[in-house]
Parts: C-alpha cells; structure tokens; sequence
C-alpha cells in the first residue's frame, strides 16, 4: 500500500505511546471522598461501594496519611449521622459542638498539607433527607435553604478546612455564602460548587453510605437538581456560580457528562472539577467481581476520559488505591 501517513506508527510500542500521549493523569488530579463516624477507632463497611468504609477519627488519620503517601492532595470528608440525631430542619448541622466540626478541626491541624473540601447541604442532617428545608407543601423551599447553608459554611470556615463545597443546587447560594463567609473573616475559605449536579440514578451507594436515603422508596429531587437532558442549562449554572464568585466549579456525575466537561472547559478560566460518583464507582466495581471487566483497566480508562473531556480535577472513590496495591 502507497500509503503517505501511517498513524500506526506512533503507537508500534509502550515508549512511543508515552511519547505521544495527550492526556496524563496523575496522583494529584485527584480528591478521594471518604465517610467520618461519630467514633475514634469504629470501621463500618458500606455493602453498596465496595472497598469504601465509614471509618473513626483515628482511622481516618491512617486513610488521610496513606493518600498524602500515594501523592493524593485533596479528601472530600462527609459526616454520617445518627438518624436519632436529626430532624426535619436539619438541627443539628447548626451545632457548633458536634463531633464532625470537632473532628475536621483535628484533622486539619494534623494534615495542613492535605487540602480538604467539605459538603455544605442538609441532607446528611434532615430525617427527610432532602437538602433543604421543606415548606408546607413538602417543596424543598429555596431562600430559607441558602440561610441555613450560610451558617454551616461559617461553621465549617472556623475549623480551618479549605473548601465549602455547595451541594444543594438552591438559586444563589454562592454569592449568598461568600458574603456571608468574608463578613465572618473567612474571606481565604475558598468555594466549590458544585453548580452541575444532575438528578441522576447513580447517587443511591452515595446515600447508603450517610444515612439520607429515604426509608420509603427513592428520593426524587428532580425539582432542584438538573434534568439530565439539558445541557444549555448547565452551562448557565456553571456560568452564574462563577459569577457569584466560586472558586471551582464541578459537574457531577462525572462519567455520563463528560460533554457538560468538555462544554464547560472552553467558557470558564477557573478549574473544574468532577465527580466520578458512587454508582460509577459502584458499576466498575460489579462488573470487575463478575469478571466482565479488568478493574485496573476499567478504572484507568474511566478516570483517563474525565481528564479527557477537560477537569481539573477528579473527585473519586478509586483515588485511595491510584499508586497503591489496594485495588
């Protein structure tokens, strides 16, 4: 064959493709989520996110030590709750003496150079376990959310963390919460929004693993988070956080949305994060124990697309075991 170009040529071994390749991932692209229990030395598994466990403040000091040993940079820290403990305002997020502001603060002080970005919603603190506060007719009721969310970013500001990270999806929360933060002396706390966050079916591990899913069937939170086909509206999300002054700004899920990535990627100058969620993680982790699928690969290459499509950085449950054996 007369042929002028031979594409296969940069790909004939290992050397060349390393050469040639046009995305890296590395270590520190990524942000491991993890669960803090009420408890020093307690360890819960979680059945619906393989190898992911609720762990004590003790062992999560192990966790935060290995992953600065596996050159991990970021935690994204959720608190699990005593379904006991909340109710349907979401209470007890407000007191300043609960053990996940004590133990953040801990934390912090003993990690300084990990940098760890906290969820500011009500839903790990509501027995409704929606991310707001509920009016009369049971909508999730906007303005007096985004109240409540000030005050929890203020008191999660306190404990030294680096990041808030807005989940709720309520119509100005950012701009509401960086005023509110900069009057408290907080004006170096940075924001993360996550300004795309779709209604999709792939939070369910997610809210196994906090204690929010609903006791009687499936949470529709629909009336707050994005349709799933709309892609114009999420660029207009992402769009008014950055206006209202976010840091970084996150699409969520991660996987499924990479055109939102990618679409995204060439209107904003700020860093863009995204989430590989717990039913990603989840999918990738069912197939491997069925054999359908090489885990190492599977994870590689979902992770690689991400970074593909244009994020920054990657908040995922695989992070833990990206340098390590523990995959």
């Amino acid at each position: 064959m007369n042929l002028s170009r031979r594409p296969r040529r940069n790909r004939k071994s290992a050397s060349v493709r390393t050469l040639v390749e046009e995305t890296t991932l590395l270590a520190q692209d990524l942000v491991q989520p993890a669960f803090l229990l009420d408890s020093d030395s307690a360890r819960e598994a979680v059945p619906s996110l393989p190898q992911i466990e609720r762990l004590g403040l003790e062992l999560m000091k192990q966790e935060c030590d290995e992953l600065l040993q596996n050159g991990i940079r970021g935690i994204a820290l959720f608190p699990v709750f005593d379904d006991a403990l909340k109710d349907d305002q979401g209470s007890v997020g407000l007191n300043a003496g609960n053990y996940f502001y004590q133990s953040l603060r801990e934390l912090k002080q003993t990690f300084p150079e990990l940098v760890f970005f906290v969820d500011v919603a009500l839903d790990p603190y509501t027995s409704h376990g929606y991310d707001g506060l509920l009016s009369a007719d049971g909508e999730v009721d906007n303005d007096s959310t985004v109240d409540i969310l000030c005050q929890i970013s203020c008191l999660l500001a306190e404990t030294g963390i680096d990041y808030v990270a807005p989940s709720d999806m309520m119509d100005g929360r950012v701009r509401a919460i960086r005023q509110a933060l900069d009057v408290a002396g907080h004006s170096s706390t940075g924001i993360m929004a996550y300004s795309a966050k779709y209604a999709s079916s792939c939070y369910g591990p997610f809210r196994d693993a906090v204690g929010s899913s609903k006791q009687n069937g499936y949470l529709d939170k629909q009336g707050y988070q994005l349709n799933p086909a709309n892609s114009r509206e999420a660029i207009m999300e992402l769009l008014l956080d950055t206006d209202e002054g976010a840091d970084i700004v996150m699409v969520k899920p991660a996987g499924w949305y990479g055109d939102i990535i990618s679409a995204s990627r060439s209107k904003l100058q700020i860093p863009i994060a995204a989430y590989q969620v717990s039913g990603e993680y989840a999918m990738i982790q069912a197939a491997a124990e069925r054999g359908w699928m090489d885990l190492e690969a599977g994870r590689d290459e979902s992770l690689l697309s991400i970074k593909r499509a244009g994020a920054d950085l990657i908040f995922t449950y695989f992070a833990r075991c990206w340098n390590g054996n523990r995959s």
